[in-house]
């Protein structure tokens, strides 16, 4: 944003971000936000399930393995999208964009290439283009509810949050429960400031038992931007340490008891202390967004 605009111009830029930027800024103390928007789909990649890596170092080695193959062969299919994939659960985002750049004109017709593309694109902030790509990654004919709920992720940080919720309502038709939608759901709510529906949403997510710890920390979130801190605390403390959990509600707190508390959130006011970030426990699973 340039430096030479007014306040209030630079206010008047940001509204449509600013609220979800907040409640990215808030996640971040949960280890929630994973990708550079925040509000991807918090589990599984575009690709059907299938066995991941679950930590840091895991996500390293696989990388180390597909490079290799990568290296060896920049038109091979499977070396480019698991090395890309890696590459993404590991933050290197620019990278993975880089390897989906080259790899989506070698296979043009690979939709999962396409769908993972366009999520890359949203992890390096150029939105717009995501939201064209992911659109053409699967049709009305074969509509692929992981795409249409990172649609949802897209449009939920381009501040069109009634296009998102019909389209994380549309995934669930295609995948009723599915935990990773209504987790997005929920978030899309909050940013509407609909608290109750997204906690009601956020709870019938935490209740599948294919939640994780993400979903978990979306729900302590919400409930935190309730002002329910012995609550928020008391969740918050099934995936982190008593001091951990102590820290992210002393966070959530800060946030939310100052006086108009969601003008400060819109504003980006406060930034998650240093003790915070040290804390927060690594990333798991694959990448969100």
């Amino acid at each position: 944003m340039s430096p030479s605009l007014s306040q209030p111009a630079r206010r008047t830029m940001s509204s449509r971000h600013s609220l979800f930027a907040a409640i990215c800024l808030t996640t971040l103390a949960l280890a929630g936000c994973q990708s550079r928007g925040g509000l991807g789909d918090i589990t599984g990649s575009i690709s059907p399930a299938r066995t991941q890596p679950g930590s840091p170092a895991e996500w390293q080695a696989e990388a180390d393995k597909w490079s290799q193959r990568y290296d060896a062969n920049q038109k091979d299919r499977n070396a480019a999208f698991y090395y890309a994939r890696a590459l993404r659960a590991l933050g290197q985002h620019a990278q993975a964009l880089a390897i989906l750049q080259g790899a989506v004109l070698t296979h043009s017709n690979d939709r999962e290439m396409l769908g993972a593309y366009g999520r890359s694109l949203a992890d390096n902030g150029r939105l717009r283009e995501a939201d064209e790509v992911l659109g053409r990654a699967h049709s009305p004919e074969r509509p692929d509810w992981r795409i249409l709920s990172a649609q949802g992720t897209v449009a939920d940080q381009l501040g069109e949050h009634p296009r998102a919720q019909q389209l994380y309502e549309t995934a669930l038709k295609l995948a009723p429960g599915e935990p990773t939608i209504l987790s997005n759901l929920g978030l899309s709510l909050a940013l509407t400031k609909n608290l109750p529906e997204a906690e009601r949403v956020l709870r019938e997510a935490a209740t599948s038992n294919k939640s994780d710890a993400r979903v978990r920390q979306n729900l302590v979130l919400v409930l935190g931007l309730q002002g329910r801190f012995g609550e928020a605390e008391a969740l918050a403390r099934q995936d982190q340490s008593p001091a951990e959990a102590a820290q992210t509600v002393a966070y959530l707190k800060r946030s939310v008891s100052q006086q108009n508390s969601w003008d400060l959130l819109k504003t980006g006011g406060g930034s998650k202390p240093a003790a915070s970030r040290q804390a927060a426990p690594a990333p798991q699973g694959a990448p969100q967004g």
